[in-house]
């Protein structure tokens, strides 16, 4: 089956370098195409299996110069490792239930993302997003897209991601939640609730975006085994990379 787009060109640009927010003192670039209507699901669809990541109406991945730290994962969930930590995480927060019906943004979910954002990302660029920004990031460019709502036993939303609808998995696309209830560890038990609802549709894969070896903030990601590398050779485990690695050095 051919594509929608396979009969014409995709226009693609390159953004203006800029300080990279992973790696200190490195540069980054991105090369990118907007999403035009119609064309949506399918392009979503080739180019994030292509390693590229959607923001809004605009589908991008990373060009930098000299520099190819970061790359795009993905968890398989047939053979996800649900170790102990896991199990935990998930009957800590049996009590809230996930509803994926949300599909347009509303104030109580741009409250909860304000405070998360003033909590956890203090000096981010989102914070002072104003809740029009925040319809644009939710709605924007979004086409089998859902916002999923998780609530506690007295009905407060306490965690959000908006999460697209792929051909072959969910791709959670932005996460937030109540940092207040560290105890809970919010942000695990969303990917670990977006496998369980791949599972359970029949998705193989859950896309985490970019993971950065180097990066305290994103690679965290390596936890979630077994995580799957996209390589110039298509997609690889993890652990099999770290073991050419290794070889390599020795």
């Amino acid at each position: 089956m051919t594509h929608p787009f396979a009969t014409r060109q995709i226009p693609f640009f390159l953004t203006a370098a800029a300080p990279c927010p992973y790696l200190p003192g490195r540069w980054e670039r991105k090369v990118f195409t907007r999403i035009d209507v119609g064309e949506g699901p399918a392009l979503n669809d080739a180019l994030t299996h292509a390693g590229f990541r959607r923001s809004q109406g605009v589908l991008y991945r990373p060009a930098c110069e000299a520099c190819d730290a970061c790359k795009s994962v993905r968890i398989d969930v047939a053979e996800f490792n649900w170790k102990r930590r896991w199990r935990k995480i998930m009957n800590r927060n049996a009590d809230l239930t996930v509803s994926t019906e949300a599909q347009t943004a509303t104030l109580e979910q741009f409250d909860l993302l304000s405070r998360y954002l003033e909590s956890r990302h203090g000096d981010g660029d989102m914070v002072g997003m104003s809740f029009g920004e925040y319809v644009m990031m939710a709605e924007e460019g979004a086409q089998r897209t859902h916002i999923a709502e998780y609530r506690d036993d007295m009905g407060e939303l306490t965690a959000c991601v908006l999460t697209d609808v792929l051909k072959d998995g969910l791709s959670l696309i932005y996460s937030y939640f109540d940092a207040d209830q560290d105890r809970r560890s919010l942000g695990a038990f969303i990917i670990l609730d977006a496998v369980r609802q791949a599972e359970a549709a029949g998705l193989p894969f859950v896309y985490l975006g970019y993971w950065v070896r180097d990066s305290r903030k994103m690679n965290y990601k390596a936890q979630y085994e077994p995580l799957q590398v996209l390589t110039p050779s298509g997609w690889q485990a993890l652990s099999e990379l770290d073991n050419h690695e290794g070889d390599e050095d020795e």
